[in-house]
């Protein structure tokens, strides 16, 4: 039913779809600057691994966290929400935070692209109650705890907090939003409402450890840590790609990319249960990158196919070279991770870290390729439903 409503042009919420208000030249506008924040990041991420980078800027590395989860994911998130909720006004939330990170790069002061994003976030999570309305689920509550997450993260980096320091509140932001989006398609399989209840409260535990871990970070760290092992195991357990992983095509893709994510978040929890949360050294790069990299961008890949025709009202074909990028994203992560951060062998660190970047450029370089080779449906075969009930 997801693919179905994607490539119709409509977005699913809860049990509502709704009609896409603004045409996709631009909603197209809004995907440039996440797509500047992401090439950034990734310039930046060679810098911090010590490798000559094309462009180098003294602030890059110093906004490298900001960029790619608020200005990159961040982005992309609000704009799905924004498609999906339908009005005008909501575009106002991937246009500040996609502003925002214009704003880091330029020569602006710093305070000027994070006051921006501050506004994004504050917008997103207005989005979410705006979603509340029409549909007041856990999964909405789940998704709307990680905004508030993101709307901490950047009014702490306003006030000047260092990104090592409040990076917890933006692993909270990234994983709390695909796990309600994932609670939402539990709902297929009818798990028992203690599955339900106890994501929720896992939501809260990890706003609660990411506050603790301002004051106390081996407590924050415990908190997080038991709270993202308890999630992973629950994603394991009832998400619906364990069944799908069985399909073929395009339904095994996405499961192969979401099951491999949920293990990362599970070496996430386990190092911060054990180091607490550390703001340097192997421990900090493992855990960040666990999140990101394994978890996050894994997902990205997983639900590109699905989210982006929804979005630029094009469609994004699978095509089983999807997996290169997959493969290589997991399999240079493993030797980042389980090599370089924790036998301190730095040539991994860096072998790994420039794969990483391979593999995020080669998936895109796969999508827009697919994208452009498709052929566009006729636009009869695109209907224009302003409201419409849709089952799971």
């Amino acid at each position: 039913m997801a693919t179905r409503l994607a490539h119709a042009g409509i977005v699913k919420i809860g049990q509502v779809a709704v009609e896409n208000r603004f045409g996709a030249p631009v909603r197209l506008v809004f995907l440039i600057p996440a797509g500047v924040a992401l090439l950034a990041g990734l310039d930046a991420a060679l810098t911090l691994l010590g490798l000559p980078a094309p462009v180098r800027l003294d602030r890059l590395p110093a906004v490298h966290g900001q960029l790619m989860v608020l200005g990159f994911v961040g982005t992309l998130v609000a704009l799905e929400r924004a498609v999906a909720v339908g009005r005008r006004s909501a575009y106002l939330a991937p246009a500040l935070l996609g502003a925002g990170a214009v704003a880091l790069l330029s020569p602006a002061p710093l305070v000027v692209g994070r006051v921006l994003q501050l506004g994004g976030t504050v917008a997103l999570l207005a989005l979410y109650r705006a979603v509340w309305r029409r549909q007041a689920a856990r999964a909405v509550a789940v998704q709307a705890a990680g905004a508030f997450a993101a709307v901490g993260a950047a009014l702490l980096a306003c006030a000047g907090v260092p990104v090592p320091v409040l990076a917890p509140w933006l692993v909270v932001f990234l994983v709390l939003t695909v796990a309600g989006e994932r609670l939402e398609l539990m709902r297929v399989a009818a798990p028992p409402t203690s599955v339900e209840v106890t994501l929720l409260g896992t939501a809260l535990a990890l706003l609660a450890g990411a506050a603790i871990a301002l004051l106390s970070p081996r407590l924050g760290g415990a908190v997080l840590g038991v709270s993202l092992l308890v999630l992973s195991a629950l994603l394991l357990r009832h998400d619906v790609a364990r069944r799908t992983v069985r399909a073929d095509g395009q339904r095994r893709f996405m499961a192969v990319a979401m099951l491999a994510g949920f293990g990362w978040l599970a070496v996430a929890g386990g190092i911060w249960l054990t180091m607490g949360t550390v703001v340097a050294g192997p421990g900090y790069d493992a855990v960040l990158h666990a999140v990101f990299l394994g978890f996050v961008i894994s997902m990205v890949m997983a639900h590109a196919p699905v989210i982006l025709p929804a979005v630029i009202r094009r469609p994004l074909p699978y095509r089983p070279l999807m997996y290169g990028p997959l493969v290589l994203l997991h399999a240079s992560l493993a030797v980042r991770l389980l090599v370089g951060d924790a036998w301190a062998v730095g040539p991994a660190v860096q072998a790994g870290g420039v794969a990483n970047i391979v593999a995020v450029l080669g998936f895109l370089g796969v999508a827009v390729g697919s994208i452009v080779v498709a052929r566009r449906p006729p636009r009869a075969a695109v209907p224009h439903v302003a409201v419409a009930a849709v089952t799971s």
